[in-house]
């Protein structure tokens, strides 16, 4: 029978990849963390969208979080090989929010997240993908981290989840549903 655990991690520290383990508090291993977290959340808003191009879009910027997450836990010496995010990549996060924006209407006052389930997980993402972005700044200022295409990356990622929540929102025929209710 296959086993599902290794039990190498019961010491509190777990492996980078390359030689090399590190405590599981560490901050590499925060922002793999929150990268995995906001990966999941971006899976429950792509098994609820309404729109199809929603699904597609999300499937893709989870397999990019998949290759973030290689290249931050590699050691210094390997992450080069696990580097997939580079200027393209940005350029194409920033071309779907241009897509994405001509769709939808610019709210004229900050939104409140619940006007639909995947718009409300999607706001979730996103702000787990601000936490992640925050903690990926301190290793990038503090020299750790070489690749200068994530922050931007999860950035923009952030201001697209924020796009495809209103989206969704607007799909689902829900906008401003809960201040019509209140007012």
């Amino acid at each position: 029978m296959k086993r599902f655990y290794t039990s190498a991690g019961d010491d509190g520290y777990t492996g980078l990849l390359g030689e090399g383990r590190v405590p599981k508090h560490h901050p590499r291993i925060e922002i793999i963390g929150a990268i995995d977290e906001a990966t999941a959340f971006l899976g429950f808003s792509r098994a609820i969208c309404q729109d199809s191009k929603t699904g597609a879009l999300l499937l893709l910027v989870q397999r990019d979080l998949y290759q973030i997450m290689a290249e931050i836990a590699a050691t210094p010496e390997n992450s080069r090989q696990f580097r997939s995010i580079d200027e393209k990549k940005v350029s194409w996060i920033e071309d779907q929010i241009e897509i994405l924006s001509s769709m939808v209407q610019n709210p004229e006052e900050f939104i409140i997240p619940g006007d639909s389930a995947v718009g409300a997980s999607l706001a979730i993402a996103r702000t787990i993908v601000r936490r992640a972005e925050r903690c990926l700044a301190k290793l990038w200022l503090d020299g750790e981290i070489e690749n200068q295409n994530l922050l931007p990356y999860l950035n923009r990622l952030s201001s697209l989840c924020f796009i495809l929540e209103l989206r969704e929102n607007d799909v689902g025929g829900n906008i401003d549903s809960t201040l019509a209710k209140i007012r």
